[in-house]
């Protein structure tokens, strides 16, 4: 028996150890299967990464995608696609290989979905709307249609978009853009002309911020006399929160994250402050720390660049200054100001540096404010991002898309490695995006070109 035992154990590792010769195909075929999935997998998660907000996943203007700089032609070629979206200054999104994009165009705006492969329009919803908000004032030619970036929400499917006239809504990208629930600002609240601020002129561009998605909410900066900050359930609409500041809402492009001492939070600039609201069970909209930051013609436009618990704001104007704050639960800690700034690109922290382009690029030391260099002749910037591989793309005048080193690689100076000039007739406003090996470009008309690095 004991013989017979290891005989049938022989065999039964035999069997184990040496397929037979049919299912070698089978198996053979599912190793390879998982291999490249696995493959895929990794490629994916290494070097690619959705674009699903306002300036990127952390909105904070970086991401973990290299330049695809190799010398030479940069980005190499021309344009994959083009495409025309409606006016706006508002910077499109990119999700598991869709770019969502809103635009104005003959009283309406529009809410379109594309292919990120070809350019083709999968789908496309819009909205009676005016072109300019509703108490807008001043400044028209310089800006037309929609300024916030829409924002998509992964664990519902939901694209949500704001317009220049306080349109929230709530599309299902899933369903060809079928609206799931939608409000109006002025409608619904008691949303007054922004007031006179500094000492000229006043301005009101509408709403601006694009909304920020955090756990079952959505939370946008509205400006009414009940609070500055209202949070709704994102699959309802319903109102959940408003915060304890009441702050005529500002111009910058959206609301940023953070968290102080374990306490989640939102930082926006309004029109009179830096705000820093609590976002944690019991708490949600109480007021955690303020700084106060006012620009003539209610021109903070700039979104605040966040990096651990500190806060750097800028603007120009009475201001022209950019200034490193660090927040705590006791309120908020003036760390440096320097005689610099920025009027509309919003300055990005990235490995120990402060970053924007205002007329040049300008690099400091995020914890001296140090400058460490300046450089590049640019006018008006929309914005910049950084790299992986270290590295800032910037998008600005009238379609200049430029690649520069950062002080991580170059501390010496300023060194511009490429750049393609011309790409459009209009303003470089709408924020720059980089989505798996593609930057996508927009100008002020609509104009969307795509290249593959």
């Amino acid at each position: 028996m004991s013989g017979e035992r290891d005989k049938a154990s022989e065999n039964s590792y035999e069997s184990l150890r040496k397929p037979r010769k049919r299912d070698l195909p089978r198996r053979t075929g599912l190793r390879k299967v998982i291999v490249l999935a696995l493959v895929l997998l990794a490629v994916r998660t290494v070097q690619s990464d959705d674009w699903p907000q306002w300036r990127g996943p952390s909105r904070r203007g970086i991401i973990d995608e290299d330049s695809g700089w190799a010398r030479g032609s940069w980005p190499p070629g021309e344009a994959e696609w083009t495409i025309r979206v409606g006016a706006g200054g508002s910077a499109p999104i990119v999700v598991d290989g869709r770019l969502y994009t809103t635009g104005w165009n003959d009283e309406h705006d529009y809410v379109r979905c594309f292919d990120t492969a070809t350019g083709r329009e999968i789908w496309k919803q819009s909205y009676a709307c005016p072109m300019y908000g509703r108490r807008s004032e001043g400044d028209k030619g310089l800006y037309s249609g929609p300024s916030a970036s829409p924002v998509f929400d992964r664990e519902t499917g939901y694209l949500f978009t704001l317009s220049t006239d306080g349109h929230l809504n709530c599309w299902d990208a899933g369903q060809d853009g079928q609206r799931v629930w939608g409000l109006n600002f002025y409608d619904k609240f008691v949303v007054p002309q922004r007031p006179l601020v500094g000492s000229r002129r006043l301005r009101d561009y509408g709403y601006t911020a694009s909304p920020l998605i955090h756990s079952e909410w959505v939370i946008a900066e509205v400006g009414d006399d009940k609070g500055n900050l209202i949070a709704f359930a994102k699959r309802t609409g319903e109102q959940v929160w408003t915060s304890q500041s009441k702050d005529p809402a500002g111009h910058t492009g959206g609301l940023v994250p953070l968290v102080i001492e374990n306490i989640p939070c939102v930082a926006v600039l309004t029109i009179r402050n830096l705000l820093v609201a609590r976002l944690d069970k019991g708490h949600e909209g109480e007021t955690l720390a303020e700084f106060p930051w006012v620009t003539d013609f209610a021109n903070s436009i700039a979104t605040p660049a966040v990096a651990g618990n500190s806060v750097v704001i800028t603007s120009e104007y009475n201001q022209y200054s950019i200034c490193r704050l660090d927040i705590t639960a006791e309120g908020a800690e003036l760390i440096w100001k320097q005689p610099y700034a920025s009027g509309v690109c919003s300055p990005i922290v990235h490995k120990g540096y402060v970053y924007w382009c205002w007329r040049g690029v300008y690099c400091l030391d995020f914890e001296t404010g140090k400058p460490i260099w300046r450089g590049g002749r640019f006018g008006d910037t929309g914005s910049l991002l950084a790299t992986s591989d270290d590295r800032l793309v910037i998008w600005a005048d009238r379609g200049e898309l430029v690649l520069v080193e950062s002080a991580h690689r170059e501390p010496a100076g300023y060194k511009e490695l490429a750049r393609k000039r011309h790409l459009f007739a209009s303003d470089a406003w709408p924020h720059i995006v980089l989505s798996d090996a593609k930057l996508y470009c927009k100008d002020r008309d609509g104009n969307v070109k795509c290249f593959r690095l």
